[in-house]
């Protein structure tokens, strides 16, 4: 089980990862960072909770069951990836596109949220 600077550390070690945050959506508000992505990565955190709002609205007034796993925005030289950690928290991850393997930062993500120790409601 890893913590919170832990687990954006191990973000880090992901081939083309540039800054990582882990966000309550709910709040906004950023529980962490890591890295230097080029940009003000807490401004960008606290944004994208209106993503993850968005998302969740429509998800819900379509009637969809299903959990929201992760959200992928791509720009031209960067991936942005969203992966959901309980019910009100996400990982924020900046990619560069050159450096990344998407597919296989999904993965990496996956098991370093899943060995996260935190309150997940």
């Amino acid at each position: 089980m890893a913590d919170i600077k832990t687990s954006l550390a191990q973000i880090l070690q992901i081939d083309g990862a540039t800054g990582a945050a882990l966000v309550d959506f709910q709040s906004g508000m950023t529980l962490g960072t890591a890295g230097a992505p080029g940009f003000d990565l807490e401004l960008a955190a606290a944004g994208n909770t209106e993503v993850v709002r968005a998302k969740k609205k429509i998800r819900d007034k379509l009637g969809v069951q299903q959990q929201i796993e992760d959200i992928l925005i791509s720009l031209s030289g960067q991936y942005h990836l969203i992966r959901m950690v309980g019910t009100s928290l996400f990982f924020y991850v900046v990619l560069d596109r050159s450096r990344s393997n998407l597919g296989l930062a999904r993965r990496e993500l996956e098991s370093i949220e899943k060995a996260l120790q935190i309150d997940r409601r």
